[in-house]
């Protein structure tokens, strides 16, 4: 009720300020529905079952929200975006206690100094890479890397930030980021820090980040919990890192690259390694790694419809007591027919293969399949799954 209420007033006074302060409404509104072979419970070795499902947002997330900007003379700008998930399969909210969790930042723009943010806001870290990632043609949903541990999907965001984005200059952008942890007695304790580079050049371009997250709790945690920056369940848990949930700290360095053959046709390439790093308490003794690599194919059909295809694949390091560490391959294909410059239809199809063991509460067990985002919360309770779904998708 108290939600409900909330929206009534923003829709009122946004009303109001449409006319005084260039407020615009915007929003998505996608849902599809799902099959996958296997889905068991995160973290459980149970057998898993078929299961078929409507979804919200395995294309572009579904949000509602509003944006505005005022013009402050001499070449600056302030802005801000309040944009809030939403769940249009069931219509709840899409965290937990939270409204707009896509999005709350405010910031000044120069044309001539750049960027300044501040708020739940994307940190640089996905800024550098998000353009030439995976999910600029696959859906993150479909997955795009095996359970996003790299974070380039588009639900990577950080609490408390402060982010600076520089001009274009000469083809290249940097950026870089820092959001407090809000732990009494300590600057480091929950904080999370970044930068990169990003540069384009005619048919190419690259970007190159770097994210540092701090748990909040000494010795260990469970992110989201303990970890101020990543709270509202990001970075993602999956089946591939849930035996490091109680990491002291993770990094992850990402590098990817595009290049545009002709106006049908274009490719990508990405590498990227991330790092769970323990604590005392963390459950785990040896820095647990895993790498990245993966490439995505899109043709562009015609004005309407639009193919891609990725292969992926991700190997964790050999550590905490396992030889035979764990490998995922997966291959994902998605498509899209834009039926108006607003409105589309999508479907999208993947499959994993998982190899070696993980660690789950500090005990080597066979790997398990995670597709993606959409699934990372009923995992594959075998080395093998398959996702195929559809939807329809509307921006106004």
């Amino acid at each position: 009720m108290k939600n409900a209420k909330l929206f009534a007033a923003i829709l009122f006074y946004s009303g109001s300020a449409l006319a005084q302060n260039s407020v615009t409404l915007f929003g998505v509104v996608d849902n599809g529905f799902s099959y996958q072979n296997s889905a068991t419970t995160l973290g459980s070795q149970s057998n898993g079952k078929s299961l078929v499902k409507m979804t919200s947002g395995a294309w572009n997330g579904s949000r509602f929200g509003m944006t505005g900007n005022e013009d402050l003379g001499a070449g600056t700008t302030l802005t801000f975006n309040l944009d809030a998930g939403v769940n249009t399969a069931n219509g709840n909210l899409g965290y937990t206690n939270g409204l707009f969790t896509r999005e709350a930042a405010v910031g000044v723009t120069n044309q001539n100094y750049g960027t300044v943010k501040l708020g739940r806001t994307y940190p640089a870290y996905y800024l550098m890479v998000y353009q030439y990632g995976p999910t600029t043609y696959l859906s993150g949903a479909f997955g795009a890397h095996p359970g996003d541990i790299d974070s380039l999907d588009t639900t990577y965001r950080t609490n408390n930030s402060v982010v600076y984005v520089s001009p274009n200059i000469h083809g290249l952008t940097f950026a870089g980021s820092y959001s407090f942890g809000g732990v009494p007695g300590s600057l480091d304790a929950g904080s999370s820090w970044g930068g990169g580079l990003l540069y384009s050049a005619g048919p190419f371009g690259i970007g190159a980040a770097f994210q540092r997250v701090n748990n909040s709790t000494p010795g260990g945690g469970v992110w989201g919990a303990n970890s101020t920056t990543s709270s509202g369940g990001e970075p993602g848990v999956s089946a591939i890192n849930y035996g490091y949930m109680g990491a002291q700290a993770q990094q992850r360095v990402a590098v990817d690259a595009h290049y545009v053959f002709s106006p049908q046709w274009d490719v990508s390439a990405a590498y990227t390694n991330v790092q769970y790093i323990p604590g005392v308490n963390s459950g785990f003794q040896d820095k647990a790694i895993f790498n990245t690599v993966g490439a995505v194919l899109h043709y562009q059909a015609t004005g309407a419809l639009s193919l891609a295809t990725g292969y992926s694949y991700t190997r964790a390091t050999q550590a905490n007591g396992i030889t035979n560490a764990a490998s995922y391959q997966q291959v994902t294909l998605t498509e899209y027919y834009a039926l108006s410059k607003r409105t589309a239809l999508y479907a999208g199809q993947a499959y994993q293969r998982a190899s070696g063991k993980t660690l789950v509460n500090g005990v080597p067990v066979e790997a398990t399949a995670s597709v993606g985002d959409g699934f990372n919360s009923a995992p594959s309770s075998t080395r093998n799954q398959f996702v195929v779904g559809a939807g329809l998708v509307t921006h106004f």
